[in-house]
């Protein structure tokens, strides 16, 4: 008999995971590298959570934590980030293509923003699983898309693909972020939301041959109202996207 898939659900903040959690059928806690792991299954899925910590650091741990101690086959982050691609807005998600480091910089002896030692500046996420989590999200973003009204100034939430970048920085300045994408973009590189673990959790999978994929919720635009209602949009919007986005794949993951 074939042992199934054990999937990671790694998640930048507890509340994306309270409901995952709570509903884990024969769950088991274990603490290791200094982190709390919860293994269970879930919609007939074994998995394993965990909370990636903050940072590019933290991030990598928990990972190569979950390959390694937690035979993870497969890890699927969630969590939120500032949009600073056009037309990504407060509330849209973005399931990401590959990721970019945008503070690694080894230039002259590297091209800029190249981690060496790796063949492309962009770090690519697993087609197949990201396929998975778009559908998803397209799902989810559609049975919500009702509660939202144009004539209020409300829109319905969006589904983006493509590059996210990540770096020990929390952007929440109009001037950084536009010094950050302007760059990328003059090189080919059309960054959509920046945040600071995924890139870090996307290079050690591929040291490990472990597939990832990673959604994040547009939480702002990463300029000066980065920090205004955070918690209240958490709550409200982002935890709820990532529990009803991460049931739904799980639901159209193959053993």
């Amino acid at each position: 008999m074939t042992t199934p898939m054990t999937t990671a659900i790694l998640s930048a903040l507890p509340e994306e995971q309270s409901g995952l959690l709570g509903s884990l059928e024969q769950p088991a806690r274990m603490a290791h590298a200094g982190r709390v792991f919860h293994r269970g299954w879930l919609h007939g899925q074994p998995v394993v959570l965990a909370l990636s910590g903050i940072g590019k650091v933290a991030a990598a741990t928990t990972a190569s934590a979950l390959i390694e101690r937690f035979g993870a086959t497969r890890i699927v982050f969630t969590g939120v980030a500032g949009g600073v691609g056009d037309g990504v807005n407060v509330g849209d998600v973005v399931v990401a293509r590959s990721y970019v480091q945008h503070d690694m910089d080894a230039s002259p002896l590297f091209a800029r923003w190249l981690v060496p030692g790796y063949a492309d500046i962009c770090l690519p996420c697993d087609s197949e699983l990201s396929a998975l989590l778009s559908g998803a999200a397209s799902a989810y973003l559609a049975s919500v898309s009702g509660l939202f009204d144009i004539n209020s100034g409300t829109t319905a939430p969006r589904l983006h693909h493509g590059l996210m970048a990540s770096g020990d920085r929390f952007i929440n300045c109009p001037e950084v972020s536009n010094a950050l994408r302007t760059p990328l973009l003059d090189a080919g590189h059309d960054v959509l939301a920046v945040e600071m673990e995924g890139a870090a959790v996307a290079q050690v999978c591929l040291d490990y041959g472990v597939a990832f994929a990673a959604m994040r919720t547009i939480s702002d635009r990463a300029d000066a109202t980065a920090h205004v209602d955070f918690a209240q949009f958490i709550d409200t919007v982002a935890s709820r996207y990532a529990d009803h986005i991460v049931r739904n794949l799980l639901q159209s993951l193959p053993n």
